[in-house]
């Protein structure tokens, strides 16, 4: 970089100094600069001062979330709901260099001091983590709730655009490459059935039941005495709805409750499907445990839910914790098979999905782009972008073995040994 430290610097020189080996895609800036191959398919646009003034305040996954989400800073060459091509190009080729202390200042300096006063964020985001801690200790019933409802509580009509018919919010198992959505997420209830060994007059209790997915399939195809809770009133409400509409309100039951509030016991059988991640990593031997006595002997618990790829620890980057799953943490299937057999569980299986949550969310993406329209006019353009977001840069995340997708089958052992299960799996 040359000239002194009192120049004006454009925003595309910026850009060049920070990156490696160039910029990938096409960038041009409110300033009239531009950085990157003028014939690349795909480009960025950043279209205001607010949206430089978020990118350098809260450098990241964060600042850029701030300013796509608010629209100062536009995709080119993609849709809005399925950034999918440009976040992998960024990802594979977008290097940055940490900058000396001389070139920092020239670079703030040449930018505009006025640009290190953060804005507003966007209205989607939630509070950071420090907030949400003064208002409640965290995994508690209240603040679970609170979470969940930012997350879930947005629209029925929306998820039904995004997830299809099955409104099931969870990873699919594809039965083949060409299996459809709707195909996949009914062969995931109904490989978690077979996992549970499920039968006509059983009991099934399905804890984070979503919008009762799994306790209508294994009412209306096993016969089963079903009762899912969720912490989300809006998918309590549905799933309700769709009993009855089923003409399955004998056999299937849906509450607007936290799992820990069921009381009854002597289940057959627990299904957990997407919840464990809402959990909390420190909690998880009360989980385990509070499920075993929810199983009578020889009763089986499958446990599904996305993981690291690694057993360590982690918290939920800037952007999913502020936008998609606040309190979010990950680890491994080692520390959730660990924890299942320290709370007197049996594990007797586990797989590991990730390439098919790859493929769902590929689906639910291709899914907001058809009904981006109405998408928006239900939410507004703001939260459909984060969804995009969120969904694209989570389908890489599987693409590249940086989160997994396990289903864990333990059973609560009989006191002299006894399991119930067949000497090989039947599923």
């Amino acid at each position: 970089m040359t000239g002194s430290t009192t120049s004006t610097l454009t925003i595309g020189q910026a850009v060049e100094t920070l990156l490696r080996d160039g910029m990938p895609v096409r960038f041009r800036a409110y300033d009239g600069s531009v950085a990157g191959p003028p014939d690349a398919e795909l480009g960025l646009e950043l279209r205001t001062p607010r949206g430089l003034s978020y990118l350098l305040t809260a450098p990241g996954d964060l600042g850029m979330a701030r300013a796509y989400v608010s629209g100062d800073l536009v995709v080119h060459g993609v849709h809005p709901g399925a950034p999918y091509a440009v976040m992998r190009l960024l990802q594979n080729h977008l290097r940055f260099r940490k900058p000396t202390p001389g070139e920092l200042v020239t670079l703030v300096r040449g930018l505009g001091l006025g640009h290190l006063k953060p804005p507003p964020p966007p209205p989607q985001e939630h509070l950071p983590r420090w907030r949400r801690a003064v208002e409640g200790l965290r995994h508690s019933l209240t603040r679970d709730a609170e979470v969940i409802s930012h997350h879930y509580d947005v629209s029925n009509a929306f998820y039904r655009h995004v997830l299809g018919p099955s409104m099931a919010y969870t990873c699919a198992v594809y039965p083949d490459a060409d299996a459809s959505l709707e195909e996949a997420q009914a062969e995931k209830f109904d490989l978690v059935c077979r996992k549970l060994d499920l039968r006509p007059g059983q009991r099934l209790l399905d804890v984070g039941c979503g919008w009762g997915g799994m306790v209508r399939h294994a009412a209306r195809e096993y016969g089963v005495k079903a009762l899912g809770v969720t912490l989300s009133r809006e998918q309590a409400s549905w799933a309700k709805e769709a009993i009855d509409r089923d003409g399955l309100g004998d056999l299937a039951e849906v509450r607007h409750s936290d799992y820990r509030e069921v009381l009854e016991t002597d289940f057959d059988a627990v299904s957990s499907i997407g919840l464990l991640e809402h959990v909390g990593v420190r909690n998880y031997p009360a989980y385990f445990s509070f499920l075993r006595e929810r199983l009578r002997p020889e009763g089986r618990l499958l446990n599904h839910c996305i993981t690291r790829h690694d057993n360590a620890v982690t918290e939920t980057g800037a952007f999913i914790d502020r936008y998609v799953f606040p309190d979010g943490e990950l680890t491994g299937s080692g520390t959730i098979i660990a924890t299942a057999q320290d709370a007197g569980l049996e594990v007797v299986h586990e797989e590991n999905l990730r390439r098919h949550y790859a493929m769902t969310l590929r689906d639910w993406c291709a899914n907001l782009v058809e009904h981006w329209d109405e998408c928006v006019a239900e939410v507004g353009e703001g939260t459909a972008r984060v969804w995009g977001l969120y969904m694209a840069g989570s389908r890489l995340g599987f693409e590249r073995n940086e989160i997994q997708l396990h289903q864990v089958l333990a059973v609560r052992t009989g006191e002299d040994g006894s399991d119930g299960l067949p000497l090989r799996p039947t599923w």
